[in-house]
């Protein structure tokens, strides 16, 4: 039973860590956008990190990842792309923009444009606890916790300190830039098979991007089935989680192409090249693909 229990611990640890990892991704990713419709729409940057992040699991949803709707906001009184998913009802339609960008954008004017949220903006741009509980009294989202899931994620990632920071991402004065410093030069991150990826660029080492991302380095090289002493080339595809046992849904099969090696379809579809020989009844020391070779991927 203490076996199991430590099991399970490690597992709930494992989990928390890499949604830290996710989240903080996706937080460096759009600070500068909530920041700058801080300042044009005065929506505290971090009410608007946190129903990023809440929305749209840290842009791993469906919606997100699909229609670039970083905030749930379905299609009332919308005349654009349109996208349908489950929500409280089958198949509700949802807004659907061309980027990300857009997506923070029309949240904003979403907010400002409707009667039902004006007593908000007689608030503090620094009072996310009262935009929190106005978005909930609003009608905002169904969920009696929303607010409180709000002030949790704002709080855990101390996204306050956006509110503070000029439209530039310069900190005014008293408030910390440490977490922003250390984010400096950073690489922009990607999805695949629901895993947050970034690629290499010239010069890179895998102990500057495991410090970047706050990973330790012997993890980065296992999560990327990579030997010590690894160096990235140009292009490279770097993940920043254990890649899955499996392909996304929409990849059945790939097909070999000229000079594709296992471990080449194993980066590009995020699933573990161990796991990648198993699926194929092949092992490394027996099988080289060779073009038009079909590798399974689920």
């Amino acid at each position: 039973m203490k076996l199991k229990a430590l099991i399970i611990a490690s597992l709930v640890a494992l989990s928390a860590y890499a949604q830290n990892d996710t989240y903080q991704v996706y937080i460096e990713q759009y600070k500068d956008v909530a920041i700058e419709q801080m300042h044009k729409y005065h929506i505290p940057a971090s009410i608007t990190l946190a129903q990023g992040l809440l929305e749209s699991g840290a842009g791993t949803s469906e919606l997100a990842r699909k229609s670039n709707n970083h905030f749930g906001i379905k299609c009332h009184n919308w005349a654009g792309k349109r996208a349908y998913h489950d929500d409280d009802s089958d198949g509700e339609c949802f807004r659907a923009y061309r980027t990300a960008r857009e997506s923070y954008e029309d949240h904003s004017v979403f907010l400002t444009s409707s009667s039902r949220y004006e007593d908000l903006f007689k608030l503090k741009e620094t009072d996310y606890k009262g935009w929190a509980y106005g978005l909930k009294r609003a009608g905002y989202a169904t969920s009696p916790t929303y607010a409180k899931k709000l002030i949790e994620i704002i709080e855990r990632y101390d996204l306050a300190r956006y509110d503070k920071m000029q439209a530039s991402g310069a900190a005014t004065p008293h408030t910390s830039t440490s977490v922003t410093n250390r984010y400096i030069g950073m690489h922009t991150p990607y999805l695949s098979n629901d895993l947050v990826y970034i690629v290499a660029r010239q010069g890179d080492t895998m102990k500057a991007i495991a410090e970047e991302f706050g990973i330790p380095k012997y993890k980065l090289l296992r999560y990327n089935d990579l030997y010590k002493g690894y160096v990235p080339n140009k292009g490279d595809i770097i993940y920043l989680h254990r890649k899955r046992r499996k392909a996304d849904k929409a990849y059945r099969q790939h097909v070999v192409g000229d000079g594709e090696s296992m471990y080449m379809i194993s980066q590009k579809y995020g699933v573990r090249l161990k796991r990648l020989y198993r699926m194929n009844g092949v092992t490394p020391d027996t099988y080289a693909p060779m073009v038009g070779d079909v590798i399974r991927l689920r």
